[in-house]
């Protein structure tokens, strides 16, 4: 494998879990992937306030001169140094100056579209709330996905939802997971026994596509003794109205905590007989292999998680992971029961979905996933 070279450009979320990923899984297949970033967003909400029309305000309308400025001066300065562009996610806004710069400068680009953003603005309802913000937004993006000389994307069925939104062509994309970074997500030793309760851990954004109110359904169905007892981590728009229905039904077996650091977090995992992924029926939802799946996967958790095209490509059910209908509870419900009353089940599926992880999703996995993408691309020109 010769050695190779890559711009990592954009306003990427840099602390994101599938831009360190990519990077890190880059390195470590012979790349050197220089970072040409500079921060434009302060997180999510402002996103979602750019899109409810915040992009207006002359402030951020400053700062977004004033950092894509920057950007290009540290391309300038640097693109000697790589052989291809990277624009990361999200690169919607990114990928039309990465488009000048590459043509000045007689480079490919290849962008990591991995999600819609359009999608996610018409998940938040933003499309009834700002119709023509949408709409525009779509528009953008769907000459986004024009501009560069490949795409990637993490599986099948997003693909085919470009394709089918925004006629994106399929044979553009390239499928590379999302995995985890095993540096961190690591097995630790099963709890010994059947100790009680079983502990079910979620931890997320309380987004849409999680379906979080199932786990609350389901937790209440399954509220009787000691038997179980379910942890909510995180924050995000649907943790309120969680909350609410868990106190509206005094569900005693449930607890809410915040966002914990990343050493708490491994700790409560490897703590957790189960870990739960999402169980929503959004478009988003069905499309992706959520990355705490993998998390908990790597760690050598038993995860359970909606059924889904998406998820079906990527794991065995039944062998390397649990699937159950999506918003149903009841299914959930079940689900959890059946993994509580046979822990020989529980432990297969916690083994082999570690195996499954380290044989297919980790760093070096999807690294060379993607390096072989870049490399077949450059080939071809």
């Amino acid at each position: 494998m010769q050695p190779l070279r890559v711009g990592y450009f954009g306003t990427y979320r840099a602390e994101y879990s599938r831009n360190r990923i990519m990077i890190e899984g880059l390195r470590q297949n012979q790349t050197t992937v220089v970072e040409c970033h500079e921060t434009l967003w302060r997180g999510i909400e402002e996103r979602v306030d750019a899109v409810a029309g915040g992009w207006r305000r002359p402030q951020f309308l400053l700062r977004v001169v004033s950092v894509y400025s920057r950007l290009i001066w540290k391309f300038w300065r640097s693109h000697r140094q790589f052989d291809v562009v990277v624009v990361g996610y999200p690169g919607q806004f990114d990928v039309y100056l990465a488009r000048i710069l590459c043509w000045l400068t007689g480079k490919p680009l290849v962008w990591d579209i991995f999600m819609s953003i359009y999608l996610i603005a018409c998940e938040r309802n933003l499309d009834r709330r700002h119709p023509l913000t949408v709409r525009l937004l779509r528009a953008l993006e769907w000459l986004a996905c024009r501009l560069p000389d490949r795409l990637i994307i993490d599986t099948a069925e997003y693909a085919n939802w470009f394709w089918r939104t925004h006629g994106v062509r399929r044979e553009r994309f390239r499928l590379v997971p999302t995995g985890a970074d095993n540096r961190v997500f690591q097995p630790l030793p099963l709890r010994a026994g059947n100790q009680q309760p079983l502990r079910v851990v979620y931890y997320g954004t309380f987004i849409r596509n999680h379906g979080v109110m199932n786990i609350v359904e389901a937790a209440h169905l399954l509220d009787h003794g000691e038997t179980f007892e379910f942890i909510l981590v995180g924050d995000g728009p649907e943790r309120a109205a969680a909350a609410q229905r868990a106190a509206a039904l005094a569900i005693s077996n449930l607890r809410f905590v915040a966002w914990l650091p990343q050493a708490e977090l491994r700790q409560l995992i490897a703590d957790a007989d189960i870990c739960l992924g999402a169980f929503g029926d959004t478009p988003q939802s069905l499309m992706t292999v959520q990355n705490k799946i993998y998390e908990g996967l790597a760690m050598q958790r038993a995860v359970i998680t909606g059924d889904s095209p998406a998820v079906r490509a990527a794991l065995h059910n039944g062998e390397e992971i649990f699937l159950c209908e999506r918003q149903n509870p009841v299914a959930l419900a079940q689900a959890i029961q059946i993994l509580a009353l046979d822990r020989n089940l529980r432990v297969r599926l916690a083994v082999q979905g570690a195996q499954a992880f380290a044989q297919r999703f980790t760093l070096a996995h999807i690294g060379a996933r993607f390096r072989d993408a870049l490399d077949e691309f450059i080939r071809a020109r």
